[in-house]
């Protein structure tokens, strides 16, 4: 993970200056267990790796991060996901419209998620990355797991040209995905 992450940095020092200079620091190993005891959550490792190489971009950014989504600082996704969690059985009174395990690490600002699905719902395959859509029921599994979205996400910017400035992208999914699932 830590090698495209690194080459993901290349890659968007080349193209997108702009976006990385928006990307917050790092979050130490402190900094995640402090967030860990504030939320009573244990964070999952690739998504610990994650927020270790940059703490989502700044609140002021709006610039696309991956599939028209901006990355979410840590604090901001726990908020998100405990929000979205307790409104479970209440205002979603459908079977897994949200799950308590899905870390929502991207959005789009509508309500719209690209989440870290450490329960692996409908598959059966913790970590992988699933799109939580707040007006629909589709619930596709857009990748195996984190690796794989930032290895399409450095795929998307080998294949681009040098002064790519696009700020609405989406990146191929892995063979295989993505897998589409219905909640009724």
């Amino acid at each position: 993970m830590q090698e495209q992450l690194a080459l993901l940095e290349q890659f968007l020092a080349a193209q997108r200056p702009g976006l990385l200079a928006d990307l917050n620091p790092a979050l130490t190993p402190e900094d995640i267990k402090a967030l860990e005891q504030k939320y009573n959550r244990v964070i999952p490792a690739p998504v610990a790796a994650l927020y270790q190489w940059k703490n989502g971009q700044s609140f002021k950014s709006f610039d696309a991060f991956v599939n028209n989504s901006t990355f979410i600082p840590l604090e901001a996704a726990l908020d998100t996901m405990e929000e979205l969690t307790g409104m479970i059985g209440f205002d979603f009174e459908i079977e897994n419209w949200w799950h308590a395990d899905w870390w929502p690490l991207f959005h789009n600002g509508g309500g719209d998620y690209i989440c870290y699905d450490a329960h692996g719902l409908f598959t059966g395959q913790s970590g992988q990355l699933l799109e939580f859509w707040h007006a629909d029921n589709d619930r596709p599994v857009i990748a195996p797991d984190l690796l794989s979205l930032i290895t399409a996400l450095n795929q998307y910017y080998a294949a681009a040209p040098s002064d790519n400035e696009d700020e609405f992208f989406e990146v191929m999914s892995p063979p295989g995905y993505p897998k589409k699932f219905l909640v009724k």
